[in-house]
């Protein structure tokens, strides 16, 4: 046996990342393996969940072969994700339909009801004063509800990406403390949202989340036999919980104190802050979010939608034009 290595990876919007690292952080080789985004409509954004999971693999043992560590070094591996990419499972975990991807909008008229509601759960929309993004979880259950009820009745789950990956390691059906506090209206401080579940006629939706809630860092469980053939590493090595790409980032810039922020940018840009008053809630902002990244510390959050995004579709429209 050799010192022993750890596996980050990366689930981003244009493909899955993977690293091995010792364990004082040092990176020994990536690999990523991308996937495809479908857009069946304007403003509609789906990813296949399966390919998700197929890309882990690819992503993963190519990154070990790359490293020339041996697998049996691997010690451990955590995964993030993309937030509110949100999918419909059966008992099994098997896709019912494609993802609604994070930068999905189908939901907006949803999310215009959701904000109607007036509810306390609000509160981490501007002070109340919302708005609430269609991006988010409960605005997207509500259109697969009102819009596919037969699929949203057979769901045994609806989750997400970050979820359903835990669920393929491990076996386990929990949800990331991050995820949920951020964009489930979930609060370490309050609970579950229920009455907004309630007056939304939603309630069925609590039933179908995964109903454990862990920290990110904790470990979900242990890597299944079958999900160590798929990634090439032993049977029992523990998957950390993970949570949203650029949350778990801030841990990764050193953002860890009260008073600092983080400038992210990928396929959105984001700003996030710490601070100690976890029921900080206003106009202007996001948040807080008690607990969501550190235990006794809430998070306050900014940022633009998509704008990442947008300039990789202006890049790939111009591709080999020339511009004066």
């Amino acid at each position: 046996m050799g010192p022993p290595y750890v596996v980050g990876v990366d689930g981003g919007t244009e493909g899955i990342r993977a690293g091995v690292f010792d364990l004082d952080g040092n990176a020994l080789a990536f690999s990523s393996c991308a996937y495809a985004t479908q857009y069946p409509q304007p403003g509609w954004a789906e990813q296949d969940p399966d390919a998700w999971w197929k890309g882990l693999g690819e992503a993963v043992r190519e990154a070990v072969s790359k490293s020339a560590v041996s697998a049996a070094d691997i010690v451990s591996i955590g995964v993030d994700t993309t937030c509110c990419s949100v999918v419909a499972l059966d008992a099994n975990g098997r896709p019912l339909r494609p993802s609604l991807l994070w930068m999905d909008m189908r939901s907006a008229g949803c999310a215009e009801q959701v904000a109607e509601t007036g509810d306390d759960a609000l509160r981490v929309n501007s002070g109340g004063r919302g708005p609430v993004s269609a991006e988010w979880m409960i605005p997207k259950a509500l259109w697969l509800k009102k819009n596919e009820p037969e699929l949203f009745a057979r769901a045994h789950y609806v989750c997400e990406y970050q979820d359903f990956i835990n669920f393929r390691l491990t076996g386990r059906m929990v949800a990331s403390v991050n995820n949920a506090s951020i964009r489930w209206h979930y609060s370490t401080t309050h609970g579950w949202p229920v009455s907004l579940l309630e007056k939304l006629d939603l309630a069925d939706l609590q039933g179908k989340w995964p109903q454990e809630v862990v920290a990110l860092g904790s470990v979900v469980g242990g890597i299944s036999a079958a999900a160590a053939q798929h990634l090439g590493l032993p049977e029992g090595i523990p998957v950390a919980q993970g949570g949203a790409d650029a949350f778990v980032g801030m841990v990764g810039l050193g953002v860890v104190n009260s008073g600092e922020m983080a400038l992210l940018t990928g396929s959105s840009h984001l700003h996030l802050g710490l601070t100690h008053d976890r029921h900080l809630h206003g106009p202007g902002m996001w948040g807080a979010y008690p607990d969501a990244v550190l235990p006794g510390l809430g998070v306050v959050e900014g940022g633009q939608t998509s704008t990442g995004s947008g300039i990789a579709w202006f890049r790939r429209l111009v591709s080999g034009a020339c511009l004066t």
